[in-house]
């Protein structure tokens, strides 16, 4: 019984001992559909190695396609209100830093704020198991029962974890509050870090080409082929992106990127159409010093 509920705890996964098989090959079993494949993986007793950029993936991701969408936003805006380049370099540059402070310093507050309070609650619950251990579970008994076991196979189940403090606090912050416990190891201020540099450096690469190209004449239509070159790089890195994340996940590469290359395109639009339609009641165009020259 206790074998099979295990299998309820995907949020404890990193509290347990590391299980040995070779997860590329699991993987690869289950992407395919291949049974035999999964047993032979499984059966393999190879140590399990956990990538910890993956641990990051949502920091990487989130700060990557926000630094790209709201730099190429701030540059399509700009197109379509016929600006200079120099007040497309302003606004875009400012807005990368600006941007990427803000998404840094949010992710590392939010992820701080949620630690503290799941060591909160799991502190007020080792408090509840010490002094009331028959409370604690019993309420595990009744999740577990709600879960499909029977009271028996439940009462089982539950007695036996129970004997372990740790873990069976742990047990309970999955499945009474619903919350994870963070790792000892675990940074809000790093977490913070990867997505500030993140943002940036996906942020720097819609203006890449009006950066590199600034000084070079390349005629009346210089505007035009510059915002060409950024929607082609930025639609490039939003590919790209997007297939990087599915290194982490089931999803197929280029679906991925497929994926984050089209929602990325229709925030583009959308700024696009806005700057386009500002200009239009505005007449701000006409006889600006800062449209395009």
């Amino acid at each position: 019984v206790g074998v099979a509920v295990l299998s309820f705890l995907p949020a404890m996964a990193t509290a347990a001992a590391v299980p040995s098989r070779d997860l590329d090959a699991a993987k690869e079993a289950y992407a395919k559909g291949d049974v035999e494949a999964s047993k032979l993986a499984h059966a393999a007793r190879a140590p399990e190695k956990h990538s910890k950029v993956g641990g990051h993936l949502k920091s990487i991701v989130y700060g990557g396609l926000d630094g790209i969408i709201t730099t190429f936003a701030v540059v399509a805006g700009a197109a379509g209100g016929d600006l200079a380049i120099e007040v497309v370099l302003i606004l875009g540059i400012s807005s990368v830093f600006a941007d990427a402070l803000s998404m840094g310093v949010g992710d590392a507050l939010s992820t701080k704020a949620a630690n503290q309070y799941a060591l909160e609650e799991r502190a007020r619950e080792m408090w509840e198991m010490e002094n009331n251990p028959e409370g604690e579970i019993q309420e595990m008994i009744e999740i577990f029962e709600e879960k499909g076991l029977s009271k028996e196979d439940a009462t089982t189940a539950i007695m036996a974890m129970s004997k372990n403090k740790e873990f069976f606090v742990d047990l309970m912050m999955a499945f009474e509050l619903e919350l994870e416990v963070p790792s000892e190891d675990d940074n809000p201020y790093f977490d913070g870090l990867v997505t500030f540099c993140s943002f940036v450096c996906f942020g720097f690469v819609p203006l890449l080409g009006y950066v590199v190209l600034y000084s070079i004449d390349l005629g009346d239509d210089k505007v035009t082929i510059l915002f060409i070159i950024a929607c082609c790089l930025t639609g490039l890195m939003l590919f790209v992106l997007g297939a990087l994340k599915t290194m982490f996940t089931i999803q197929k590469w280029y679906a991925g990127g497929l994926e984050i290359l089209f929602f990325g395109a229709m925030t583009a639009a959308v700024a696009y159409l806005i700057g386009l339609l500002v200009e239009e009641i505005t007449g701000f165009s006409e006889g600006n010093d800062c449209r395009r020259m």
